[in-house]
């Protein structure tokens, strides 16, 4: 196959999806198995659904769900941990998918910008809406991800509190101000719940 070839590209990446293939076909193990050689099981429960996956020892995290389970939602950025495009939600924290190697979160529980809701918005992306928080877009799910664990965690109470907490999310359109608004909304109408909740 020529080099540059759609086919080439594709056989390259093979090995780092965990899919060993020989012209396309599953390359059989000593066993006869269809599972792929040098791949380690990995159990995830990803948006609330089980998923039991082979993975290559050096999938991260953000290959998997995007080339595998194609969750395309999150997304690739700069690769290397400092744009927070790839933000997911692991076990109730946020963290950059792009820095963790898959093997690393067996048995972990995976919330991705698909998941945060069935049906209606989530309210902070409905926020996002709102205050008209994104303009290319690229950016917004790792955002809406980072904000929402944000919240959850309870640290942030002003909107400098919100700036620094989300400052691993790069925006290069500059829409900060309109997220910190989104957040914020969120944050006064949780806190208003909980009020009238009290009372």
């Amino acid at each position: 196959m020529p080099p540059g070839s759609r086919a080439a590209r594709l056989s390259r990446r093979a090995p780092v999806l965990g899919h060993l293939t020989i012209d396309g076909r599953p390359m059989l193990s000593e066993s006869g198995s269809s599972t792929p050689p040098g791949t380690i099981p990995v159990t995830l429960t990803v948006n609330g659904q089980e998923r039991q996956l082979q993975v290559a020892p050096w999938t991260t995290l953000l290959d998997l769900l995007r080339e595998e389970l194609d969750l395309t939602g999150t997304k690739k950025g700069c690769d290397h941990g400092q744009c927070g495009a790839c933000t997911v939600i692991v076990d109730g924290k946020r963290i950059n998918s792009c820095l963790a190697l898959a093997v690393q979160k067996d048995g972990a529980k995976v919330t991705t910008i698909e998941g945060l809701s069935s049906g209606d918005l989530h309210p902070v992306q409905a926020a996002f809406v709102e205050h008209d928080a994104f303009q290319c877009g690229y950016c917004t799910p790792g955002q809406i991800m980072s904000a929402v664990a944000l919240i959850e965690e309870g640290r942030a109470r002003s909107r400098e509190e919100i700036r620094e907490h989300m400052s691993g999310n790069i925006c290069r359109c500059g829409a900060y101000s309109n997220i910190v608004d989104a957040v914020e909304d969120v944050l006064k109408n949780k806190a208003s719940s909980f009020r009238e909740a009290a009372e």
